[in-house]
C-alpha cells in the first residue's frame, strides 16, 4: 500500500507546517491566541525574511503585542507552533533579544542603568552567577552605543521616558542576538531618541539581524521598514514594504479609519517622491 497522502479533486491539502523554511528566523504555523476565550489572533502564518528590518502594523487590538508574546512563550497559545531558527525557543532563546512595552515595566525596582543592561547578559553567565568585568564591560559599551554612558550609575527611576527606552534597548543589544523582538521601542520617546532608536535597528540589519518591530506612525513606516506585517487579528498582508504598503490592504487592516489612512497616503507620497 502506498503511503501517499491521497487528496480528493478540487481540495488542497491542508498544511502541515513542513512547508516553512526550517532556516527561517521566525517561522510561525497556523497560530491562534485567545484571551478569556476571545480569539485575539486567529490562524497566523507567516516566515520572517532573513537579514530585514520587519515592522508590525495594525489597529489598536489587533494583537500585534500578542503575537510578540506568543511567539517568546510569554502568553500560551490556543493553537499553533513557533519555531526559532528551526527549533523551539526554548532550545534558542540565546539567539533572541526582547524589548517589552515600556508601560509593562516595573519603573521603581531599585536597580540603576547598568544594572538592567547587564540583566541582557544573564543567559550567558546564569542567574546565580555574579556579573564579571567582562560582561559589565559589554553593558557599559551597550550603553554607550545608545547614548546612555553618563547614566549608567542613574536609578531606571529617575530616567525619562526616552531614556528608559534607550536603556531597554542596550540590554537587547548585550545580548548579541540574532533575533530581535522590539514593541513598540517609538512610544512616547522624543525625537532624537526616535532617531538614535532607528539608526541603531538599520545597523542590526547591516549586521545581518533580524528585528521585528511592533510600530504605531504610520507616516514613517517606508522610510524605517523594508518589510512589513500588516495585522488585524489575522495578517492581512506581508511582505515587502513597497509592494504591501498600499491603500488597498490599509483599508482592509484599519477598517477605514480615515485619519489613519491620510497619514499612510501622505507617507505613500513621500515615498514615491523619493523614489
Amino acid at each position: 500500500m502506498s503511503s501517499t497522502t491521497q487528496t480528493q479533486p478540487g481540495i488542497e491539502p491542508r498544511a502541515t507546517g513542513n512547508e516553512h523554511p526550517e532556516d527561517a528566523p521566525l517561522s510561525i504555523h497556523d497560530m491562534t491566541v485567545a484571551y478569556h476565550r476571545k480569539p485575539v489572533l486567529w490562524d497566523v502564518d507567516f516566515d520572517a525574511p532573513d537579514g530585514k528590518l520587519i515592522g508590525i502594523v495594525g489597529p489598536n487590538g489587533a494583537g500585534k503585542s500578542t503575537l510578540l508574546k506568543a511567539a517568546l512563550d510569554l502568553i500560551p497559545k490556543v493553537s499553533g507552533r513557533v519555531l526559532i531558527y528551526g527549533k523551539p525557543y526554548r532550545k534558542q532563546r540565546h539567539l533572541v533579544g526582547y524589548v517589552p512595552q515600556r508601560e509593562s515595566v516595573d519603573w521603581d525596582f531599585p536597580v540603576n542603568a547598568l544594572d538592567v543592561v547587564a540583566m541582557g547578559t544573564y543567559s550567558k553567565i546564569g542567574w546565580c552567577f555574579p556579573v564579571s568585568r567582562k560582561y559589565k564591560d559589554a553593558a557599559m559599551n551597550a550603553l554607550e552605543r545608545v547614548g546612555m554612558a553618563d547614566y549608567a550609575m542613574r536609578q531606571i527611576s529617575h530616567l525619562s521616558g526616552g531614556q528608559q527606552q534607550r536603556v531597554f534597548l542596550a540590554r537587547a543589544l548585550v545580548q548579541d542576538a540574532k533575533l530581535y523582538f522590539m514593541d513598540e521601542p517609538f512610544s512616547g520617546v522624543d525625537a532624537a531618541t526616535e532617531q538614535a532608536i532607528i539608526r541603531i535597528l538599520h545597523d542590526l540589519r547591516t549586521t545581518g539581524k533580524t528585528v521585528l518591530v511592533v510600530h504605531h506612525d504610520l507616516q514613517t513606516v517606508p522610510e524605517y521598514f523594508d518589510h512589513l506585517i500588516m495585522l488585524n487579528m489575522r495578517i492581512v498582508a506581508s511582505g515587502p514594504t513597497d509592494e504591501v504598503f498600499n491603500r488597498d490592504n490599509l483599508q482592509k487592516t484599519y477598517g477605514g479609519k480615515l485619519t489613519l489612512l491620510d497619514e499612510a497616503a501622505h507617507a505613500l507620497a513621500r515615498a514615491t517622491k523619493v523614489k
